[in-house]
């Protein structure tokens, strides 16, 4: 009698199909949707398209995204209209150096009631949005800085011994002006991890500009409409987690973030010579999510190379350790993730 081995490929049962069938149809329903809400967010912060898809990934993510850009390329626009239309309450936090972390998670305050009696009360700070605008962190003291960070991390906030829970879903886009050193405090590597993706944001064309000169300084002003709601958002992020990733896509990813890493086996001497540090495991699970993500975001029900060639470097880049030599070299992160790629394929 021939034994079959118990790695033997089984029929898929009911209840599984009747999932997957499931999803396919929510896939179907929630994919214009996602493409509308992209071409919203797109009608009022022009020539960034690149920087909607990132941002729009990050969310569906369920990450927080670091902006990086010089003053006055619509960073705040753009936090304000993706929180309108996803019908996200938004917040906004300008970190000052004097910022206290009780100024942006919130504190304790004595209060008397009728009777006489004191008791304390606690009164939420900023930091209790869905999507908070954390303006300028660089400007914040390092303790600031932590406190905003361990509530990314931990999803809530603690005060007087007691644990408070952040709103859900809870999105943190922070700020960063990269021209200004003076007055700023760094976010050290270990809090970097901590963003999805680092995105940076460049000029627009002529073209986009030309159109934001008129819409801008016009009599009136466009509006976003509010397409998406916060529970859909929480439900596409969970949809976000049950596609498919194929042996290829996996293999890729491992192969790119070991191959990132000075000390694994497969590092090439440029990369043993230029980085003192790679990315680790959490860099790994960002891009996995990540190119999950943006699949979904552009109608695919399995993510693609061309999904992890596009969030590849704002997963890595603000990763990786650049040693003091290849920086005088003129190396960059984003040139060692792009000589990367170019190996897988």
């Amino acid at each position: 009698m021939t034994q079959h081995s118990s790695s033997a490929p089984q029929p898929a049962s009911q209840e599984d199909l009747s999932h997957h069938e499931g999803t396919v149809r929510h896939f179907d329903a929630l994919s214009p949707r996602l493409k509308a809400l992209q071409q919203e967010i797109g009608r009022i912060v022009l020539g960034q398209e690149a920087v909607i898809d990132h941002v729009l990934t990050t969310l569906l993510g369920a990450g927080h995204a670091l902006l990086l850009g010089a003053p006055g390329l619509g960073k705040t626009l753009l936090v304000t209209t993706c929180a309108r239309v996803m019908g996200l309450g938004d917040s906004r936090i300008q970190f000052t150096p004097d910022l206290m972390p009780s100024d942006i998670t919130g504190a304790e305050i004595l209060e008397q009631d009728e009777n006489g009696q004191r008791h304390f009360r606690f009164l939420p700070g900023p930091l209790f949005g869905q999507l908070v605008l954390a303006d300028e962190i660089n400007r914040a003291s390092p303790r600031t800085q932590s406190a905003l960070l361990q509530a990314m991390a931990e999803g809530h906030v603690t005060q007087g011994g007691k644990t408070w829970a952040l709103p859900k879903p809870f999105h943190v886009l922070a700020t960063q002006n990269p021209i200004e050193q003076e007055g700023t405090y760094p976010l050290p590597e270990a809090q970097l991890d901590r963003f999805m993706m680092r995105i940076p944001l460049t000029f627009p064309t002529r073209e986009a500009e030309r159109h934001m000169l008129l819409q801008t300084t016009g009599a009136t002003h466009k509006t976003a409409e509010s397409l998406f709601s916060a529970s859909e958002l929480i439900t596409a992020q969970k949809l976000v987690r049950t596609l498919p990733v194929g042996e290829t896509i996996l293999d890729a990813i491992l192969t790119l973030v070991r191959s990132l890493r000075p000390q694994d086996e497969t590092a090439s001497k440029e990369v043993r010579h230029a980085l003192d540090y790679g990315p680790g495991p959490r860099a790994a699970q960002a891009l996995m999510i990540a190119t999950r993500a943006r699949a979904m975001l552009h109608g695919r029900l399995a993510p693609s190379m061309e999904d992890l060639h596009h969030v590849a470097e704002p997963s890595l880049a603000h990763r990786l350790g650049i040693s003091f030599t290849a920086q005088t070299q003129g190396i960059t992160a984003e040139s060692l993730i792009a000589d990367q790629l170019k190996r897988l394929r």
